[in-house]
């Protein structure tokens, strides 16, 4: 090795030292500002009752293992996709199937609705986003867009629009599409694993994405940048959710925890664990008010949290396998679960107040 070359090396690694005694000053300044905590501050607010859950329609159909869902924006229908190589639309008021769309690839990962709810995609081990249009002439039976540029798995995929979508992959990246053109407007690149899932938030200029090397990162659609981002989980992170206002976001992660992100305060809020909990979390969604934050575990449970006061408050165990996917109605009135064991669950949930009035959060 030549001179210069032992110089470049000298160099980067005193650059690198620096850089982690500043994070260092960082990180002590930013505690030092920490007067107080999210869990000391909510012991002022009053503990939420039991939550109760109630299965209302169980949505029978798909023959494998259902590994993601969405909702429609009207509150009435929903998507699920399984790895029977179907991508179901259903009527979740009457559990009705809508649409059974064929899929060229049965190795699903993802699919997504679109907010006008004329569109639905999917992806998943094919590298490819398929969109699908359900008002086409003769039906949704073959994709109307196929988007392929990534060039490992596609694990989400979420609509901002009719014409824009994000799609996260196994490529370590994000990327977000023209649907009309079928061209890759951007690429988002800065995580160092596979990234597993990602968030629009009410925002539509930013989203957020979580990924195996275990941090959450929020980023700028305009300038394609990462502008912060979330460590302190322990192993991959498998979900992410922007809270309802957009100023925080929720991740579940394979170490067994839930975690609360403020992007105001630039630091973890709460954590939600619990002493007998010991397996990974697949999926979360929060209530309509923020209040609750809902997770799909591997050990066929979903798990209800206060996330205020970090309290469990309620748990669903009507599922025979692994819960992989849930999702929140846009009235938040139903809770929808998807599992492995080919079966999607639509769930009120509600606590009785302490003046006897049903209250839904």
């Amino acid at each position: 090795m030549s001179s210069s070359d032992d110089d470049i090396v000298q160099r980067t690694m005193t650059a690198k030292r620096e850089a982690e005694k500043l994070k260092d000053k960082i990180k002590h300044k930013k505690e030092s500002l920490a007067d107080t905590t999210l869990p000391q501050e909510a012991m002022k607010v009053e503990s939420l009752p039991r939550v109760t859950m109630k299965v209302r329609r169980t949505l029978k159909g798909h023959l494998a293992k259902i590994y993601a869902m969405n909702w429609a924006a009207d509150k009435r229908h929903l998507v699920s996709a399984s790895q029977d190589g179907k991508l179901l639309v259903w009527d979740a008021y009457t559990t009705n199937k809508v649409y059974a769309i064929p899929l060229r690839s049965s190795w699903v990962m993802t699919c997504a609705y679109a907010p006008s709810g004329k569109y639905v995609a999917s992806g998943g081990l094919d590298n490819i986003c398929s969109i699908y249009n359900l008002q086409s002439k003769d039906g949704p039976k073959q994709p109307a867009r196929e988007l392929s540029a990534h060039t490992g798995y596609l694990s989400c995929c979420r609509f901002i629009d009719d014409n824009r979508i994000l799609t996260s992959s196994g490529d370590t990246t994000c990327i977000l599409w023209d649907v009309d053109a079928g061209q890759k407007l951007k690429e988002f690149a800065d995580h160092t694993g596979d990234v597993m899932s990602l968030s629009v938030s009410p925002n539509p200029n930013v989203f957020c994405s979580g990924a195996c090397d275990a941090v959450a990162k929020i980023w700028d659609i305009r300038s394609g940048k990462c502008v912060q981002s979330f460590s302190g989980h322990e192993s991959d992170i498998n979900a992410v959710q922007f809270f309802p206002d957009g100023n925080a976001i929720g991740t579940g992660s394979d170490d067994a925890s839930c975690r609360l992100f403020d992007l105001r305060a630039d630091r973890e809020l709460n954590i939600f664990t619990h002493e007998q909990i010991f397996c990974g979390i697949t999926s979360i969604a929060f209530s309509i008010s923020g209040r609750l934050l809902f997770g799909g575990y591997d050990d066929y449970n979903c798990y209800v949290w206060d996330t205020l006061r970090g309290d469990r408050v309620g748990i669903l165990n009507g599922h025979e396998n692994r819960v992989s996917c849930l999702g929140v109605s846009s009235d938040g009135k139903a809770l929808c679960t998807g599992s492995w064991d080919h079966l999607l669950k639509v769930i009120s949930y509600c606590y009785i107040s302490t003046y006897n009035c049903l209250v839904i959060y």
